[in-house]
């Protein structure tokens, strides 16, 4: 017996696969945090709300 592949159910698989993937990665995507200085940028605002006096 000959074994005959489904090529459309293959692509479909693939495709199904590749979604999920991504959506995988979207969903446990964690944005880099950044250390703010806040006093610092207390210090700016003043610097600019001096300068525009």
């Amino acid at each position: 017996m000959s074994v005959t592949r489904l090529k459309r159910k293959n692509r479909k698989d693939k495709a199904k696969a590749a979604r999920r993937r991504t959506s995988l990665k979207i969903e446990n995507f964690k944005p880099v945090i950044k250390s703010v200085d806040v006093e610092k940028i207390k210090e700016e605002f003043k610097a600019k709300k001096e300068g525009k006096k």
